[in-house]
């Protein structure tokens, strides 16, 4: 892996990558002038064994000629082999620079409560980088070598003739400026090709996870005709590219035989002025034939295909991996420019406010929350209870800060969230998903990881207090390797470390998504008192409904008929809450 510092994919990518990696590139460029040799030499070389040899009567000194050029092959090959590994160390650390930049860019999204689909990063950080990989290894190979073979083609046919290099430069150069307008065109397709991909993989994805629900409700008929019209889109952007590409390669065909065509027109005239010999002129064919042409087809074929295809998955990258700016979390609507945008505030309590808060899964789809206004005040604890899908975990991620409300407000002490200072955010709220995790370290590193300067007796403090204290002797103390280097720990074991961890923590705000769901009854309310009493804002999406009969507050979700109040009340005014209990008392459930 590259040790340089996460960087944004930008235009400049290369030009850093480079100077980070000075000595490879160096490299590089030196071995490719002497593979590039035998382009350079070998029209020199045929005109020396016609003039100096073959046609002068020294048939030995012909066969010199020609045995220099077939070393100056062999040479070629020599510094070709010479030359492969250097690529690589361009290439391999390239490729851990882009993984790196994709994936703090996920993240530096996810912290900023940017909205993705789950199948367009997946997209960026498996397909496309690998893409990307691939193409520059394919450009060094290719690319460079016809480039620089191309280069030395020329200036061995000026040193041989400038007359002949004067008539058939102007074709070459007239040919590449036709083909820079028609690769821009081909990037815009290019780029269109990727945001169809993306789209459809997006869809694809969100389809293929919700196909049980797809089929529950009926809608297959309206997801099938979504599904169809990405599948077309994606399908005209991939004809659109390949009409262009086949447009490009026949204008590069014809535009590779003028220069031969212009040389063999003007050869009669420049013979007979002696202004060429025959050697000269058997030499300077042999550039035009198997150096210029096909170098030239190929390096525009090359850079009309993969040249492009890297620049437009780069831009791409670059639209998602660039830092996203402060603004709403929900990624609703742009952020404040630079010099209208209000500094961060810091809330003056850990209390929760919803006014009329609703949140959507995306433009058109019905909300998951709908016009919910709640206060949560400093130090309360409440449990939400509600049927699957009714937005229970979606209202920890808006109360978390991870995700903003489409309309409504939300605030933290006072302070709108999107106003409110993201380090404060980081701090004070903790919010512990269903699946717990357990980092690769020690036991002290896992539970210390929110509160770097914990001591041990807090440590141990914390862990009693949520019940993991014997979890902690059995790995053998706070010293023992967990995760990757450690034993096998249950589902409900890493939720005992999830929990010593956010007791420790020196959140104020609490969140439990069901984070007690792997532990028993009696671990589980342990758990949850731990942190009542610890006077921490204690919000916990309940497993079971234990937690919302110990609860002061309950919340249930249940769209229209969402209701708050104390269990007591929850029983007479809540028909869903009532049903829960019932369910509940009448398995025998302790």
């Amino acid at each position: 892996m590259s040790e340089a510092a996460p960087r944004p994919i930008d235009r400049h990518l290369f030009a850093g990558f480079l100077r980070r990696h000075r000595g490879a590139a160096v490299a590089v460029a030196g071995w490719s002038l002497l593979e590039a040799v035998p382009a350079l030499a070998s029209g020199l070389l045929v005109a020396a064994a016609l003039d100096r040899g073959f046609l002068a009567g020294r048939p030995a000194e012909g066969f010199f000629w020609i045995g220099l050029l077939g070393a100056a092959m062999v040479f070629r090959a020599l510094m070709t082999r010479t030359l492969t590994p250097w690529l690589g160390r361009i290439v391999e650390p390239l490729r851990d620079d882009l993984v790196t930049a994709v994936a703090s860019g996920a993240v530096q999204r996810a912290a900023a409560g940017a909205r993705d689909t789950a199948g367009a990063g997946v997209a960026r950080l498996t397909v496309q980088v690998e893409t990307v990989r691939s193409l520059v290894s394919a450009l060094l190979r290719s690319a460079r070598q016809l480039g620089v073979s191309l280069l030395m083609a020329f200036v061995g046919l000026a040193a041989l003739s400038a007359p002949v290099a004067a008539l058939t430069l102007p074709p070459v150069l007239l040919t590449l400026l036709l083909c820079v307008p028609r690769l821009r065109v081909l990037a815009r397709r290019q780029r269109r090709q990727l945001r169809a991909e993306e789209r459809l993989t997006g869809v694809a994805g969100e389809t293929f996870d919700g196909i049980r629900d797809v089929v529950a409700c009926g809608a297959r008929d309206r997801v099938t005709d979504e599904l169809s019209a990405r599948i077309t889109d994606h399908r005209d952007a991939v004809r659109a590219v390949a009409r262009t590409a086949s447009a490009n390669i026949l204008l590069v065909s014809l535009g590779s035989h003028l220069p031969l065509l212009v040389l063999l027109l003007s050869a009669p005239r420049l013979l007979d002025s002696g202004a060429l010999s025959v050697g000269e002129l058997l030499g300077a064919t042999s550039y035009l034939v198997s150096g210029v042409a096909p170098a030239l087809r190929s390096l525009v074929a090359v850079l009309g295909s993969w040249g492009v295809q890297l620049a437009t998955v780069l831009r791409q990258l670059s639209r998602s991996t660039r830092e996203a700016r402060p603004g709403p979390p929900g990624g609703q609507g742009p952020a404040l420019p630079p010099r209208t945008r209000r500094a961060p505030l810091t809330p003056r309590s850990p209390d929760l406010s919803l006014v009329n808060v609703v949140y959507a899964y995306g433009p058109g789809a019905a909300p998951v929350i709908d016009g919910l206004s709640l206060d949560i005040p400093a130090g309360s604890h409440l449990t939400v209870v509600g049927p699957s899908g009714a937005g229970k975990s979606t209202l920890t991620t808006l109360l978390a800060g991870l995700a903003g409300p489409d309309s409504g407000r939300l605030t933290l002490g006072g302070v709108p969230a999107t106003e409110v200072d993201r380090a404060w955010l980081h701090r004070a709220v903790t919010l512990i998903p269903q699946e717990a995790y357990v980092f690769t370290g020690t036991v002290r590193d896992n539970l210390r990881y929110l509160r770097p300067q914990a001591r041990d007796t807090d440590i141990l403090a914390s862990a009693t207090a949520v019940g993991a204290r014997s979890l902690v002797d059995r790995l053998g103390g706070l010293d023992a390797p967990v995760g990757l280097d450690g034993p096998p720990l249950s589902s409900g074991e890493r939720q005992l470390v999830a929990l010593a961890r956010a007791h420790l923590s020196p959140a104020s705000i609490v969140l439990l998504d069901e984070a007690c769901c792997h532990l028993d009854p009696a671990a589980e309310e342990r758990a949850e008192r731990a942190f009542a009493d610890r006077g921490t804002t204690l919000v916990v999406v309940a497993h079971r409904i234990s937690s919302a009969l110990r609860a002061p507050r309950v919340l249930v979700l249940d769209g229209e008929r969402t209701a708050v109040g104390t269990p007591a009340q929850l029983l007479d005014s809540s028909p869903l809450y009532a049903d829960l209990v019932g369910h509940w008392v009448s398995a025998g459930t302790p």
